[in-house]
């Protein structure tokens, strides 16, 4: 059976950390920042570990990397 092929946008949005769950940047953070709360700010700075419901679909993209 052939390789199959990373989808080349998951690699770039996706992490996995040594456990297996999958790593992702906070979405509505490039510009008008200042209509933003600063709760949603200070929480957006940092990565989020993706729920397990949306992790099949990330694992399907990415065959290798888990």
């Amino acid at each position: 059976m052939t390789k199959l092929k990373t989808k080349s946008g998951a690699k770039k949005r996706f992490r996995f950390t040594a456990t297996g769950k999958v790593k992702f940047g906070v979405a509505n953070k490039r510009h008008g920042m200042s209509k933003r709360t600063k709760k949603m700010i200070r929480t957006s700075r940092r990565t989020e570990i993706m729920c397990e419901s949306d992790r099949g679909l990330v694992l399907k993209y990415m065959p290798y990397d888990r």
